[in-house]
């Protein structure tokens, strides 16, 4: 059977990248006693799948991962006993059967929810930035740089009273980090970010009928 698991990410551990974090659940599933499923082969592995990668140095209450178990535990025993075996700053926040033939996370994801805090913008500043026709970045990979306009890709933007809040796209199909966008705004603002900003990424989001759903509204407790 197919599980989704919700779990936090604070203090230190916003310091630990994406393949480290994979490695470190594996390892807290074999610490639990987890019957999680395994891949067939030379060299099999635990059949888990991360919805997206969280930027180092941000801290989340909204990542989400896969896994296949052969046997499970109730909801709450399961949560329990997983956490039981986390370190400060990680912490399982639900555990869901996932209905027959749902996709994992990774391949659905399609929005995510951020809040930067920082107290350097008026929401006249934010409402004019939006208003533009177009808001054009220069984006970086590792092989390429190219222009690219940011704007479709913000659905939800306004000030709160912590800072920034964002709703923007992620996945395959199309991945906006934060980042870029503060960097925009505070070009556009003509003001300088801090050296270090608080990013947090409050959850995680599909698409179905046209609306996000947070990837959380999938699956049913385990009695």
């Amino acid at each position: 059977m197919k599980i989704r698991v919700r779990f936090s990410k604070q203090g230190q551990m916003k310091f630990i990248g994406h393949l480290d974090m994979v490695r470190y659940f594996q390892k807290v599933m074999r610490r639990a006693n987890v019957d999680i499923a395994y891949s067939e082969g030379f060299s099999p592995h635990p059949k888990m799948s991360f919805a997206a990668p969280l930027s180092v140095g941000a801290v989340s209450t909204g990542e989400y991962f896969d896994m296949e178990v052969n046997s499970t535990g109730s909801t709450s025993e399961m949560i329990a006993r997983i956490n039981r075996q986390n370190v400060s700053g990680i912490e399982v926040l639900s555990y869901k059967k996932l209905p027959e033939g749902a996709k994992n996370a990774m391949s659905i994801v399609a929005g995510a929810d951020y809040n930067v805090y920082t107290d350097l913008f008026h929401p006249k500043t934010i409402e004019e930035f939006l208003m533009q026709d177009n808001i054009t970045v220069l984006k970086k990979t590792k092989k390429s740089e190219r222009e690219v306009d940011i704007k479709p890709w913000i659905y939800e933007m306004s000030l709160t009273d912590n800072g920034v809040f964002m709703k923007v796209a992620q996945g395959s199909g199309a991945n906006l980090k934060p980042e870029l966008v503060m960097e925009a705004l505070s070009e556009y603002a003509c003001i300088a970010l801090p050296e270090y900003v608080t990013y947090e990424r409050v959850d995680m989001y599909y698409s179905q009928g046209g609306a996000l759903r947070s990837l959380d509204d999938v699956g049913g407790i385990i009695e």
